[in-house]
C-alpha cells in the first residue's frame, strides 16, 4: 500500500476506505504509562522541542493502539515560543504567557516579529517529524497549529479563560488591533503548517478549541477569515481537518468556505445531524463522547457503533472524540476501541 491509499487520507478525500479510521485528539500524551515516565523532569515546550523526545512520543500511540495515523507531538503555543514569544505551559493550567497582548501598543509590539522566524527557528520540529515519518512507512502523520481565535484568546487573557471576556471585547472596542493579531496569528500558524508540511506531513489539523465561545456573527467577522488564511497555504498540497468545541451553531462556517476538506465534530451534535449541516461534500470527523471511555465496556460499544452508524450519512467519516483524550483513561480502551471499530466495517461494510 501506498501512503496515498492510507485509510485515513482516503477518507478525508472523500473516499470510503473497506474501514473505518480512526485516531484520537491527544492519542499522544498523559494516558499513556510510557509517555508518563519519559516526560519525567521535562517540561511540556521543551519536549516539544527536542526531536528525539517528540518523535518517539508521536510513534507511542500508534504503536500501542494501531491507530490509522500519529498526530504530531506538539503544542498551539509553539509557533509562538520559536518566534520568541515567553510563553510556557504549567502543569494542571495550560500556557500562560509573561505579557498579556491587551493594548494596542502590545499588539504593535508583536506583530513587529516576522513570521518567516517560524520557519527559521523550526530545526528540531522539522529533525522530529523526519524520525516520526521514517518510523511510520505508509501510516500518515498529522501536522497542526492553533487557529488564530483560539491563540489570541490566550494571548489577551495571559492564560486560560473560560469565557474569553477580554479577547471577545477586544473584538468591538479596537477592530483594527484584533484584526492586526490575529492576521498575525494567522501567518504564524501558517508558517507552522508549512514546516510541518514540507517536513512529511500528510494531512493537518487546525484546533479552534476556544470557537464556541463566540456567536455566529462575531465568528463570521473576527475569525473565520483569519483560519481560512492560516490554511491557504497548505490547501491543495495536503488534506485539512478543522475542529473546534462547542461550534455546533457555527458549524456549517467551520467549512471555512469550502477551504477545510472535513470538520470535526464534538460530543454535542450527532454526525448526521452534522452531516446534513456540513453538506455532500465534506467528510466528518469524530465524535466518540470523551467521558463514556470510563464507561462500562458494554456502554461505550454501543455508543462506538452508534457513532459509527451515523457518520455514515457524510462522504466519509474519521472515527475520533469529540474532544481530546483524558489523562484518565485507561489506555487500552482506546485499544480496544480502534479494534472494534476496524472489525465493525469489515463485517458490515461502510
Amino acid at each position: 500500500m501506498h501512503l496515498s491509499d492510507a485509510p485515513l487520507l482516503r477518507a478525508l478525500r472523500g473516499d470510503r476506505p473497506d474501514r473505518a479510521p480512526v485516531w484520537f485528539m491527544r492519542q499522544a500524551g498523559r494516558s499513556l504509562p510510557e509517555y508518563r515516565e519519559l516526560r519525567v523532569g521535562t517540561r511540556m515546550l521543551d519536549a516539544c522541542l527536542d526531536p528525539e523526545l517528540a518523535s518517539e512520543i508521536t510513534l507511542q500511540p500508534v504503536r500501542r493502539h494501531r491507530v490509522d495515523a500519529a498526530i504530531f507531538f506538539s503544542d498551539i503555543v509553539v509557533p509562538l515560543r520559536l518566534a520568541g514569544v515567553e510563553v510556557e505551559v504549567e502543569p494542571g493550567r495550560g500556557p500562560v504567557f509573561a505579557d498579556p497582548v491587551r493594548s494596542s501598543a502590545d499588539v504593535a509590539r508583536l506583530i513587529a516579529i516576522d513570521p518567516a522566524g517560524v520557519a527559521e527557528a523550526s530545526g528540531s520540529v522539522t529533525e522530529a517529524i523526519a524520525r516520526v515519518t521514517e518510523e511510520l512507512g505508509t501510516t500518515p502523520m498529522i501536522g497542526f497549529a492553533g487557529a488564530p481565535f483560539t491563540l489570541a484568546a490566550y494571548l489577551v487573557e495571559g492564560g486560560p479563560s473560560k469565557e474569553h471576556l477580554r479577547a471577545r471585547a477586544m473584538m468591538h472596542a479596537d477592530p483594527d488591533s484584533w484584526h492586526a493579531l490575529a492576521d498575525w496569528l494567522g501567518r504564524v500558524a501558517g508558517v507552522f503548517l508549512d514546516v510541518q508540511v514540507r517536513a512529511g506531513a500528510s494531512a493537518v489539523q487546525l484546533f479552534d478549541s476556544w470557537a464556541g465561545s463566540l456567536s455566529r456573527a462575531d465568528y463570521r467577522a473576527f475569525a473565520a477569515p483569519h483560519s481560512r488564511a492560516a490554511v491557504s497555504g497548505v490547501a491543495g498540497r495536503v488534506p485539512i481537518i478543522h475542529f473546534g468545541v462547542g461550534t455546533g451553531p457555527i458549524l456549517g462556517d467551520m467549512r471555512l468556505d469550502g477551504v477545510a476538506d472535513a470538520v470535526g465534530v464534538d460530543w454535542r451534535t450527532p454526525l448526521d445531524e452534522a452531516a446534513r449541516v456540513l453538506g455532500p461534500d465534506v467528510t466528518v470527523q469524530g465524535n466518540i463522547d470523551p467521558a463514556l471511555l470510563q464507561a462500562p465496556w458494554r456502554v461505550l460499544e454501543a455508543h462506538v457503533r452508534d457513532v459509527l452508524d451515523r457518520g455514515r450519512a457524510a462522504r466519509a467519516h474519521v472515527l475520533n472524540l469529540g474532544h481530546g483524550v483524558t489523562p484518565e483513561t485507561d489506555p487500552d480502551v482506546l485499544t480496544r476501541v480502534v479494534a472494534l471499530a476496524h472489525s465493525v466495517v469489515h463485517e458490515e461494510g461502510v
